[in-house]
């Protein structure tokens, strides 16, 4: 089957077992000798990218879009910052999120070199702790920035620090207001392409699994570390007591004894959908990375790997469903960009946490080969169920087969434990299965949905009309809300 998508060539692989490799192909850029590119930061700057590392340094990288991996050039900028963990360009002027504050940069004089430094705030205080990591920023559509802080993870040698797991916003005056509360280690900060703020966690203590969720003002988003500051007169809503937080309360009645709490966009589940989410982007592209553009795409450190995420909004509220999409990436994923031409950029490290890569550190490319998998497309909420869209079209009578389908749901526990099981499972029975648009679209209908929980559709009996399954046959949609 030859189709034209997006002003390239497409096609669909018919021969032998399917592989992620084949649609996707990832390559590892070469590096600099000497240097250790452990990736916090990436902004790309028309065909430009610039790349912090935890190290403190900052990279200008030519040729990432048009050069073979092997003859891209890396330009040493500046060092000496303090782990910059994100990266923007706005203004003609480069910002980092680095431990002790939000730093301004900018070549003057044309030689490749940041020569200009300016804090543009430091209004967080630090208590030493070697985790007290900063993300960001992000740029809203009011032109304030936002950064992510991370809680302290032990020892607090300089004394217990203010607004730590917080949602900072920053004017480029240095104005800072502390917005959201209740972060636990938030590695991932970005703007959706309509101006909301999103961000991502990592499972632990009070976060049942890795999630994404909406940065909203006013809202607590679990975990209890730093509630004590917002009792300081620059939290502008009522304050919140870590003793006020129910302890071993399933997720979706929190809100009943909390009423600014939220549940997230989107659970990832634990090792079903990696451990440790990152850095995210999303795919505007119009065709140019393949058939999922207008999705995000999200890093995982542990699992040196690239997720898929769907969003969609029901009675103004976020929610979706994730998706594999690419392992056996070099090393630990910790940031996200596209660029121009629709190349997906991941920034890399496995320094401080474990990972499945090989490599320690550096920079990957996965680009497009044209291939279209047979895979889930969109898994979107519907009244009695869920409307599953493909990627190309299924035999009919596998679509319909009842068989074909298993699903569940189960949610976690807000609990000061290390992460959650999945609690409060109930199989989900497929009723019926309406088939539409010659094969491309599945009306399902469940019984025994349940709105705040984890819905796990396994497809194992779908197959396309030659005969082959689904690259990935499993996806999870968080269902906050059911339209009506």
């Amino acid at each position: 089957m030859v189709m034209l998508i997006a002003a390239a060539l497409t096609f669909t692989l018919t021969q032998g077992s399917p592989r992620e490799a084949d649609y996707w192909t990832v390559e590892r850029l070469r590096q600099p000798e000497g240097a250790v590119l452990e990736v916090g930061g990436m902004a790309v700057i028309g065909d430009r990218v610039a790349l912090s590392t935890r190290r403190g340094e900052v990279w200008w990288l030519d040729g990432a879009f048009d050069r073979a991996a092997t003859d891209v050039t890396f330009t040493l900028a500046a060092e000496g910052l303090q782990e910059p963990l994100g990266l923007l360009w706005h203004g003609d002027w480069l910002y980092a999120a680095c431990r002790g504050e939000l730093v301004r940069m900018r070549d003057t004089d044309g030689d490749s070199r940041l020569e200009t430094f300016e804090t543009v705030s430091d209004a967080w205080p630090i208590s030493g702790n070697y985790h007290e990591y900063n993300f960001g920023p992000a740029l809203a559509p009011d032109g304030s920035l936002w950064i992510t802080t991370n809680k302290p993870f032990g020892d607090e040698p300089f004394g217990r620090a203010k607004w730590r797991g917080f949602g900072m916003q920053i004017q480029l005056d240095g104005t800072t207001t502390p917005l959201v509360a209740g972060l636990r280690s938030p590695a991932g900060i970005g703007t959706a392409p309509w101006g909301d703020l999103f961000y991502t966690d990592n499972q632990g203590e009070w976060c049942g699994a890795s999630k994404l969720a909406l940065l909203a003002p006013g809202t607590f988003q679990g975990h209890p570390h730093g509630l004590f500051s917002t009792t300081d007169a620059r939290w502008p809503f009522a304050p919140l007591a870590a003793k006020d937080i129910p302890n071993r309360v399933l997720m979706p009645d929190v809100a009943a004894k909390v009423p600014t709490f939220r549940l997230p966009t989107v659970w990832f589940p634990y090792d079903k959908m990696g451990r440790s989410p990152s850095g995210f982007a999303w795919d505007q592209s119009g065709g140019a990375f393949g058939p999922f553009a207008g999705q995000l795409f999200v890093g995982d450190q542990y699992d040196a790997s690239v997720m898929r995420v769907e969003l969609e909004q029901i009675d103004g509220v976020w929610q979706g469903a994730c998706f594999p999409f690419r392992m056996g990436l070099p090393s630990g994923v910790i940031r996200v960009v596209f660029g121009p031409d629709g190349t997906l950029l991941a920034g890399m490290s496995d320094r401080g946490w474990g990972s499945r890569g090989a490599a320690t550190d550096g920079v990957a490319r996965l680009r497009w080969t044209g291939a279209v998998p047979f895979e889930v497309l969109s898994m979107r909420a519907s009244l009695s169920g869920y409307r599953i869209e493909l990627t190309e079209p299924a035999d009919p009578a596998t679509l319909a087969d009842l068989a074909s389908y298993t699903c569940e749901s189960y949610t976690y526990l807000l609990h000061e434990d290390y992460g959650s099981p999945e609690v409060d499972r109930r199989p989900v029975s497929v009723a019926h299965a309406a088939v539409h648009a010659g094969g491309r679209v599945v009306e399902l209908t469940l019984d025994g949905l349940r709105e705040g929980y984890v819905h796990e559709l396994r497809l194992p009996g779908v197959r396309s009309a030659d005969g082959r399954g689904l690259l990935h046959p499993r996806a999870y949609h968080t269902r906050i809300r059911s339209p009506h």
